[in-house]
């Protein structure tokens, strides 16, 4: 029951079929199908509002105004004529519309800029370059953008204002590795890095300390030009240190966390030596440190984050309510392993059914974050997909569970899937189609499993990037 690419379906707030029902078993839908039909349609309208708040143009438009000629941000004023030139630099999947908004703004005040985003997530710009480049792991074409970018930074004034655009995927489209480090040795940690368990905060603590332009360096290029950097969080808890690697904030990380982390994932001798060797002569104290807080390099720095993953789960909670579900927002920063965390909503799902708590159906839970897939497998997927798969055995057999796992920037990891949705129906059409959710489960391959069963949630480009969103909802059940 194998798709090809050219006939999945893409769902978006105007496009949501059913693709699954099989005419040929009648003219009148089963009435369990018929509920899960309708959950899984809710599910992507309450994934999709979500996802409407956290667009990237209306979010700096939100934050942003002109105010007599002045910029105001979040309380803060910029006069644009106090300056000699306005640049706007930065990267990742969400600053080409982020700086369309900062366009529309300041129109012919800007001077120009440069901004590295992942291929294919572009948008028309009058002003500011958009050059593409690799993502997750950084390529060649992301290194010249980086080059780009920190040579606009050097040549900024006291007298200039720099306008820096963050998001996800700001980290691997940076890629300025430290002296005697090579793009194809930071290809190489990239991938151990990925495949080994560690939490974004830990890898960005290992990109920060191998890099030439992260964790502050940018800022302190552009320096002694004032700097605003605006945000689109894509980390649980927000830290500005870890968004994108921190490049224009203070690192509170050292070289002796670096040397935690290979010591705790056993990548010493998985990772390059010369990173390896870069970091020993850091912590050494032979290599210079990331500037950290209290440097005064920050006191010409104002950051604002414009949106974050609570954004997006309260527009996603009140389409939920709207939808008729009592609704319930577990976290926005949910970590851990992907399959642990997959089960740990299955069992709230199923204590629902049971006794009505911790919400009584027709209920909705939603919680975001970033989880972390420990790949033992050869497979295809990413953590959304593995999330729903680890769930497929868990709720088969309860006709009133539907869940959804989704990645806000539009992928989940080297997949152009979303995410996947997952509901009993899926293991009986599993069981039918000869497919064990437990063996794709163990090789890691569940972009497979979902590509077989037509349940992938493809969206295309986003152009935004809060992390995941994942929604579970649960009916009343007809006798209840």
């Amino acid at each position: 029951m194998s798709l090809t690419r050219s006939h999945r379906q893409t769902y978006n707030k105007k496009q949501m079929p059913y693709p699954h029902w099989n005419s040929n078993r009648g003219n009148t839908m089963p009435t369990a199908d018929a509920i899960l039909y309708k959950m899984e349609a809710h599910a992507r309208e309450i994934f999709f509002a979500g996802l409407a708040a956290v667009e990237p143009k209306t979010a700096v438009a939100a934050c942003c105004c002109l105010e007599n000629g002045r910029l105001r941000v979040a309380g803060r004023t910029f006069d644009p004529g106090a300056f000699d030139h306005i640049y706007v630099i930065g990267a990742g999947k969400a600053s080409a519309p982020m700086a369309a908004a900062v366009e529309a703004l300041l129109g012919d005040r800007l001077t120009g800029g440069i901004l590295s985003v992942k291929y294919g997530h572009t948008h028309p710009l009058k002003k500011i370059d958009l050059a593409e480049g690799g993502h997750p792991v950084p390529d060649a074409e992301g290194l010249k953008n980086a080059h780009r970018i920190m040579k606009l930074a050097e040549r900024a004034s006291e007298k200039d204002l720099v306008i820096c655009l963050l998001s996800g995927g700001g980290s691997a489209l940076l890629p300025l590795p430290a002296p005697g480090i090579t793009l194809a040795d930071k290809q190489a940690a990239m991938h151990e890095l990925l495949a080994c368990g560690a939490s974004i905060t830990e890898i960005n603590t290992l990109r920060k300390h191998i890099s030439a332009i992260k964790g502050g360096r940018l800022a302190r290029a552009v320096f002694p030009a004032t700097l605003l950097c605006l945000v689109i969080s894509d980390v649980v808890g927000d830290d500005l240190s870890t968004i994108a690697s921190g490049p224009t904030v203070a690192d509170p990380t050292t070289f002796a966390d670096c040397l935690r982390i290979i010591d705790v994932y056993h990548l010493e001798s998985r990772l390059p030596a010369s990173i390896i060797h870069h970091i020993q002569k850091g912590a050494a104290d032979t290599e210079t440190e990331t500037p950290k807080p209290g440097d005064p390099l920050f006191e010409k720095v104002f950051t604002h984050i414009c949106a974050d993953n609570t954004s997006a789960l309260a527009a996603a909670a009140d389409k939920a309510r709207l939808l008729g579900y009592q609704t319930l927002i577990l976290s926005s920063m949910m970590e851990g392993e992907t399959r642990d965390v997959a089960r740990m909503h299955g069992a709230m799902a199923k204590e629902i059914l049971k006794t009505g708590n911790p919400v009584s159906p027709p209920a909705c839970l939603l919680s975001g974050g970033e989880t972390t897939v420990t790949i033992q497998g050869a497979g295809k997927g990413g953590r959304n997909q593995e999330f729903c798969l680890a769930l497929t055995d868990v709720i088969v057999g309860n006709e009133h569970i539907v869940v959804l796992s989704g990645g806000t920037d539009g992928t989940d990891g080297p997949t152009d899937a979303a995410g996947a949705v997952v509901s009993d129906r899926t293991a009986s059409r599993a069981a039918e189609a000869g497919l064990a959710p437990a063996r794709y489960l163990a090789d890691n391959d569940s972009f497979t499993f979902f590509e077989k069963l037509e349940n992938l949630l493809i969206t295309g480009p986003t152009n935004t990037n809060v992390m995941d969103l994942r929604v579970v909802l649960v009916s009343r059940p007809e006798n209840g």
